[in-house]
């Protein structure tokens, strides 16, 4: 997997879990960002009960437990991430959350954009990771640092860095690499992606969709998600809700979030919210206001 985690990479996770509370204590619920990217947002996490129910987003989600133990259900089996224990999510696959122990538990995660891990692969399709969870000794210095040192800012060099590290990462940990097909046509699936992106608010047609990619619907809805990771309808929803937290996180009320995103109401907002992220948006507003 190349090469092992650093001294100083064993010693910052270690100061992490220090800082952790005495126990008997319980943290109350908190997500904090950390500085991101185009494409890299980093958060770090402390949940004392259930943190997500089921839900699925269209990103790679690499993360690291600090303290406490999680446990996930993830493709038909119950797994558990322990302290220094890395754990890797593939795009548009379903998972859960929650403390294995009634310690709760902390963690710190790095949620990247398929098409950065593509476009670092020379426009391959995307790597699978069969087993969400990897030893700590497995973790390159430069993989600790991506995920570890979430305030520390990320400029062009630095986002290109992480992507390959990341990317190569993935790729290590694959199981099916070796028989992918070659690189995909990714001009005309890029000016799709960048129309959604663009305006998420909109519903845009399939019809509208295959003019602007040269494709037939069949091949763009295929290689879209061989390229990005998840399906066009999926990854306007996320762009979507990407919206909603920046307004919720602006002061707006849930409504008008809501109308602002394109959704029919908030109800349906707060449906699609919660299967993006695995918590309601006021829950998401609570843990952010903690941080």
């Amino acid at each position: 997997m190349g090469a092992k985690l650093s001294r100083d990479g064993e010693r910052g996770l270690e100061r992490l879990c220090e800082g952790e509370p005495a126990p008997g204590r319980r943290r109350r619920d908190r997500i904090r960002m950390g500085a991101g990217a185009l494409g890299i947002e980093r958060i770090e996490a402390h949940f004392r009960g259930q943190a997500f129910s089921p839900h699925r987003h269209d990103t790679y989600g690499i993360g690291i437990t600090l303290a406490g133990v999680q446990t996930f259900r993830y493709r038909g089996e119950q797994r558990y991430c322990r302290p220094g224990q890395c754990h890797i999510l593939h795009p548009d696959e379903t998972h859960d959350g929650g403390p294995a122990t009634a310690e709760g538990f902390g963690y710190r995660i790095v949620h990247i954009d398929p098409s950065l891990v593509q476009a670092a692969l020379g426009g391959k399709p995307l790597p699978f990771v069969a087993n969400p969870v990897i030893e700590a000794s497995a973790l390159s210095k430069d993989f600790a640092s991506a995920v570890l040192d979430i305030d520390d800012d990320i400029d062009d060099l630095g986002r290109t860095e992480v992507a390959v590290t990341l990317a190569d990462m993935l790729v290590a940990a694959s199981s099916g690499t070796a028989g992918m097909p070659g690189a995909l046509n990714l001009a005309p699936l890029t000016r799709a992606r960048d129309l959604i992106a663009a305006e998420p608010a909109e519903r845009h047609s399939m019809a509208v969709l295959e003019r602007v990619s040269g494709l037939d619907r069949w091949t763009l809805a295929r290689q879209f998600r061989m390229a990005f990771g998840t399906s066009p309808s999926r990854y306007r929803t996320m762009r979507q809700l990407e919206l909603i937290r920046r307004s919720l996180e602006a002061g707006a009320s849930l409504a008008e979030a809501a109308v602002m995103a394109g959704f029919a109401d908030q109800s349906h907002m707060t449906r699609r919210f919660k299967a993006g992220y695995g918590l309601t948006p006021a829950r998401w507003v609570s843990a952010r206001s903690e941080a």
